[in-house]
């Protein structure tokens, strides 16, 4: 648990962090088979947790935050590609996540507008820090759920 308080934005990055960490520590010594193992009905599974949020730092801080284009499709399904090997799935989040933390200092700040609306409004750096947060830790709970059931390990 962090106990970063020496700022807004220190504070906000570090709860981010502690979440993304989270999910990645799910995905530890696990094998190609366990990682794209569908453990529920919705066929989820850990590494396409990972592809999904990997996609969703791409897309609210690449896109959003640093107004940069793409020909993503911005597809956040929750299955990473058949033929993406599992190590550059896990490996393209950290870089997501590296180029995430880049793009936010360089915005500026946490009353930054973002370089492109969401749903019409010039929200804030703050808000999408604030909305990745929760999405990340939401599904760093369903990480915790499906690793208990791949090898009965619990805790973070």
């Amino acid at each position: 648990m962090p106990r970063n308080d020496n700022g807004e934005l220190d504070t906000a990055l570090a709860f981010l962090n502690f979440a993304r960490e989270s999910v990645l520590k799910k995905t530890d010594g696990l094998d190609d088979e366990q990682l794209r193992r569908p453990l529920v009905g919705s066929g989820t599974n850990l590494l396409g947790l990972v592809w999904h949020l990997t996609i969703g730092e791409r897309y609210w801080f690449g896109f959003h935050v640093s107004g940069l284009e793409s020909d993503e499709s911005w597809d956040f399904g929750m299955e990473a590609p058949a033929g993406r090997e599992t190590a550059a799935v896990l490996e393209g989040y950290r870089t997501a996540i590296a180029d995430s933390d880049r793009m936010i200092r360089e915005a500026g700040g946490c009353e930054a507008r973002v370089l492109h609306p969401i749903d019409g409004k010039w929200l804030t750096v703050r808000w999408v820090i604030a909305h990745m947060t929760s999405e990340t830790a939401r599904h760093a709970g369903h990480a915790d759920i499906l690793r208990e059931q791949i090898d009965g390990v619990t805790g973070r």
